[in-house]
């Protein structure tokens, strides 16, 4: 490939749909409000440290042409996240087609400000379609680590096959996130889809591993203000497997309810407390910036995570944002979840959604998307499973027969798109989604109460927690009895699920050929180890053109 050199400085702006061939900074903004008074609470001195690089590097939303690159560097040793504090300094970054930065195709650099938490971001474009790069940064004399990325390919690419990794859910006081380290080992992935709650709010000891604190977080009050979302991001990215995982490949992320609060809609959250925690508006914006200044995603659309990325004729990935335009969750105060005027997208959201699908020219339509959209009903599960199920899934505990924080409760949005669907005869949509701290792999009924007669619309993979409790946690029992008792009533009461692991935490790859996607299945020998290992457990796949998930017997 012929050698392109490309430079810039921090005046240009991010516009991902931008053609010019150039490297772009952006740094977002941050509250002056927080800094300033911690800023001069401290003597002015000139700093003689060198600066340090202690949260890794990243990559993330490959383009065919670009890749956004990402690091934080602390400047001194009390410029810690979220400190408000620390002096400007000079970050640069290089870019290479090999690992030793022989050959160089883009070099840049900007400033990092306390402004903006001392993250950085570099928006590299002029690069070659899929193509593996190397990038660091520098400051100060200092390197970072190396880490490796890779672009898109072409729009107009025919693409034999896409490999994904897929994970969610990772609660750093419940464990070790060694899946991000099994998956920065495979060396085969193309990009990896984190379906939400890469942090989670919490403060420390509320939400741990069936109650015990493998490792406190940061800070140990529950994250309310713009330094507590900063911390609590800087503290998860000190881990060494979120790193190795970061430095391996590029990541593809939507936020859920954790990035912000338990449970959060438009107006509010079931872990918020207005008033007493402040606005949830305030609360909400610093979560917002926070994540953005922590997370190498570009503002996308109405400043949120919803936007679609094209990875050639194979497949396109439409990212959803299922928190920042939602409705209250149904109650009784709160409205029926058939309820036409109650949403979980958003009127332009769901829109927006509608016309991609229908104009998508890919082999294969996928879905971003936090929360469940398969229909789901208890059946007759016993009472001392049921509770604890409906505290996991966010239900009243006496029990009722559906989960109001997913699709389920916003029926009429669910039943508008997979109409949708049908009726413009769109095939092999695939939704991603993760939250529900189990495995399930779903065909999408267009009407789940008559299915298998009815037609199935979609299919759906589900992956399982990173660390987060599951259903044999929260009853304590030993991995994979409750799942034994839970998984044959939870099929039989509904049809379209053709597997369901509620007890394991884990990880799944996502393979993506002409002729089918495929989802397998990994799983933990122990998420309060380390050095925990990790086996293969199942596979499902859908083939082109059936819109149904059928087992297959060898991982790819």
């Amino acid at each position: 490939m012929t050698s392109r050199f490309r430079s810039s400085d921090s005046s240009a702006a991010v516009n991902s749909r931008a053609p010019r061939r150039r490297t772009v900074v952006k740094a977002a903004a941050a509250s002056a409000v927080l800094a300033a008074p911690l800023a001069a609470a401290l003597p002015a001195r000139a700093s003689t440290e060198a600066p340090a690089f202690l949260h890794g590097v990243a990559s993330g939303d490959p383009l065919p042409e670009g890749i956004l690159l990402w690091t934080r560097v602390t400047p001194t040793s009390e410029a810690i996240p979220g400190s408000g504090i620390g002096p400007d300094t000079e970050v640069s970054w290089i870019v290479a087609q090999d690992k030793a930065f022989t050959t160089i195709v883009a070099k840049g650099s900007t400033t990092a400000t306390a402004a903006s938490d001392h993250t950085v971001k570099a928006d590299i474009r002029g690069l070659e379609p899929a193509t593996d790069y190397w990038f660091r940064f520098s400051a100060g004399g200092t390197d970072s680590p190396v880490a490796r990325t890779r672009t898109a390919p072409a729009a107009d690419a025919s693409v034999a096959g896409l490999r994904f990794g897929v994970v969610s859910c990772a609660n750093w006081e419940a464990g070790y996130f060694s899946p991000y380290r099994h998956l920065a080992a495979r060396g085969d992935l193309d990009a990896w889809l984190h379906l939400g709650d890469y942090i989670y709010e919490y403060k420390s000891g509320e939400y741990a591993a069936r109650g015990t604190v493998v490792r406190p977080h940061a800070p140990a009050n529950e994250i309310l203000t713009l330094a507590d979302y900063r911390t609590r991001h800087g503290r998860y990215k000190t881990d060494p497997d979120l790193q190795k995982l970061h430095h391996a490949a590029p990541v593809v992320a939507i936020w859920d309810d954790h990035e912000f609060a338990d449970n959060a809609w438009s107006g509010g959250a079931v872990n918020h407390t207005e008033g007493a925690e402040g606005t949830w508006s305030a609360r909400q914006a610093a979560a917002k910036q926070a994540y953005f200044e922590w997370m190498p995603v570009r503002p996308a659309i109405a400043g949120t995570t919803y936007r679609r990325l094209r990875f050639g004729k194979l497949a396109d990935l439409s990212l959803l944002d299922l928190r920042s335009f939602r409705s209250q969750q149904a109650s009784t105060a709160s409205g029926s979840v058939d309820d036409p005027d109650r949403t979980i997208t958003g009127r332009a959201q769901l829109d927006w959604l509608k016309t991609g699908l229908k104009a998508s020219d890919t082999t294969w339509r996928l879905v971003g998307n936090s929360v469940m959209i398969s229909p789901f009903s208890v059946g007759s599960l016993p009472a001392d499973l049921l509770k604890p199920l409906a505290k996991l899934l966010g239900l009243p505990q006496e029990g009722i027969a559906l989960n109001t924080d997913q699709w389920d409760g916003y029926t009429d949005d669910r039943r508008e798109l997979l109409a949708h669907l049908r009726s413009n005869a769109i095939r092999n949509t695939v939704f991603l989604t993760g939250d529900i701290h189990m495995a399930w792999a779903n065909d999408v009924p267009v009407d789940a109460g008559t299915y298998p007669l009815s037609a199935s619309a979609a299919t759906e993979f589900v992956v399982t927690s990173v660390t987060s409790d599951n259903l044999d946690d929260i009853v304590k029992a030993p991995e994979g009895t409750v799942s034994a008792v839970a998984a044959p009533i939870i099929r039989t009461a509904n049809r379209h699920v053709h597997w369901v692991d509620t007890d394991r935490h884990g990880y799944g790859v996502l393979d993506i050929t002409g002729d089918r996607a495929q989802m397998d299945y990994y799983v933990l020998s122990h998420r309060t180890d380390p050095n925990a290992t990790a086996s293969w457990v199942r596979s499902y796949r859908t083939r082109s053109g059936t819109q149904k998930v059928e087992r297959t017997y060898d991982p790819v």
